[in-house]
Parts: structure tokens; sequence; C-alpha cells
């Protein structure tokens, strides 16, 4: 038999494919599917279809609404500290030149942290009354006890507390990122506005973060998708307390599998913040990327 091109590129697509139905496809076609039967957490228990009960009874929960809510908050504070701490550097690397390589190869290393150290090291320095960080306040007379501020025991600000080491850990991503764009914005542009006497404001939200649209674009899906589905960093500091504060949709997904045994709401709730990621994912590439916009 003659092996046409066609068939060529099949039989090289094929082993992938094979590996993307097994492994990605089968078991998140069961995890959806899961979501439409009540599932005894038993092994081998009953399964008792019920339509649409626990996507109801999901979307009905003052938990799953309070989890949904927290989770768009956490990754509204990490995405915008990140990509704006981020930016700054990336535009003084780029400034700098190659005189920045070694404080580059530096910024990096948090990137090295695995999120269960970094939760226990800022738990250390957060944790109330004997925490670093107020120990530090209090000796620059800014704080008059250590348990002036509660950092993870404060419902009010625990969501903020938790996000410090998710925005510490991967600031240094959104700026390599960045400054990798950087890279690609010609030179001639940023000289002719600059001879021109064009400020910096104008040259850098006229010029440079329009040339940077499809790299923003990955960095903040990719970050946005990440953050929202933060779960051992927050599991480390607070287990999600106090109050439920810092319990997102993943650490009450989690609860519901394994706390409450109730496999069949806990991938309704599944299903819900995957398509919910999908539908921000769409809108975030045609809403900031725009691919094919510029040959409009």
């Amino acid at each position: 038999m003659r092996l046409t091109d066609r068939r060529f590129a099949l039989a090289l697509i094929a082993p992938a494919a094979l590996f993307l139905a097994a492994f990605v496809a089968w078991p998140l076609l069961r995890f959806v599917s899961n979501g439409f039967y009540q599932i005894s957490p038993i092994a081998g228990g009953p399964r008792r279809f019920v339509g649409f009960g626990n996507f109801a009874t999901a979307f009905g929960s003052a938990a799953f609404q309070g989890a949904a809510l927290r989770t768009i908050v956490y990754t509204a504070i990490v995405v915008a500290l990140e990509f704006t701490f981020g930016l700054a550097v990336a535009l003084l690397f780029a400034a700098l030149g190659s005189r920045s390589a070694v404080f580059r190869t530096v910024f990096m290393y948090p990137l090295m942290v695995a999120p269960v150290v970094a939760g226990i090291l800022w738990r250390f320095l957060l944790i109330d009354n004997f925490g670093i960080l107020n120990e530090l306040l209090r000796r620059a007379g800014l704080l008059h006890s250590t348990d002036q501020i509660s950092w993870l025991s404060n419902p009010k600000i625990a969501l903020f507390s938790v996000a410090l080491p998710d925005i510490w850990l991967t600031t240094s991503f959104i700026t390599l990122v960045l400054f990798a764009g950087l890279q690609n914005v010609p030179g001639d542009v940023i000289e002719a506005a600059r001879i021109d006497g064009v400020r910096f404001p104008t040259l850098l939200f006229r010029i440079i973060l329009p040339l940077l649209r499809p790299v923003i674009a990955v960095a903040l899906i990719v970050r946005g998708i990440d953050a929202a589905r933060a779960f051992d960093i927050i599991l480390i500091q607070t287990s999600g307390g106090p109050q439920d504060s810092t319990t997102t949709l993943s650490l009450l997904i989690y609860r519901t599998m394994t706390r409450n045994g109730d496999p069949g709401l806990a991938s309704a709730m599944g299903t819900v913040y995957l398509i919910g990621m999908l539908v921000v994912a769409a809108v975030a590439i045609f809403a900031i990327w725009r691919p094919g916009g510029d040959q409009a």
C-alpha cells in the first residue's frame, strides 16, 4: 500500500491522539458524566441518575456561591498585582539591558520553590502573635504589639494574606514572559517616539503595551487559570478558614469529595468550574489578544 502524505501524517498523530483519548478525554468525560449521578462514596456503591439535580444543588448552595466569588477576587488580586509588578520589573530589566543578567537570574529563584514550601514559609512569616512580619513591623515602630494585625485569622484580610505567597512565587514568571516580549518591540519605533518628544506614559500605553498585546494575553490567561485553581498554597496556610473566608472553589470541591463524601455533587461543581474557566479564557483571548484583528 502506497503511503501518502496524508496517511503518513495520520500515522504520526495517532500515538498522541490515542494518549489524549485514553488519559484526557475519557477521564474528563467520565468526570462530567458523574455530575449527573448520585454516587455512593463507597467503592462499587450504587449510582442513581439525578439529571441536573447536582447542578441545581451547587448553584443553590451558599457555600458554592461564596467560593466562586472568593475565587474571582483571589484571581483578580493575584493577577493584577503580578502583572503590575512584573511589568515594572520587565521594563527595568529591558532598560538595564545586558547589565540585568545577574538580577534576572536571582529574580527567577522563587519559581523553583514548591508551592507547599512557599505556603509553609509564608505561614511562619504571617502567623499571628509570633509571625516574623509582625515582629519586624513592631520593631520598626509601625505596630504596638505583634498581634495587632491577624494576617491569617482575620476573615476580612485572610484572602489577601494567602494570596501573598502566590504573588511572591510567580511574579517572576510574568516578568520573564513580558521581558521576552519586550525584546521583540522594534527599537526604531521606540527611538522615533523619543525623538518626537513622546513622554514615557504615552510611550508605554500607546506603543509598548499595544505591541505586547499577544504576550500579555498569554501571560494573563496562563496565570489567571493557574491562580484560579490555587489549592495547596491556601490549604497549607489556612485550610480554607477562618470562617471559610479563604475557601475557594478548588478547596470546596475537594471538601465535598473527601469530607462530605459526595462525588456526584463534587463532579457537578467541578464541571461548572471547568466551563467557567473555558469561557473566561475565550473572552480573554478575543478581548486582549484579538487574533487577526490587526489585519482588519
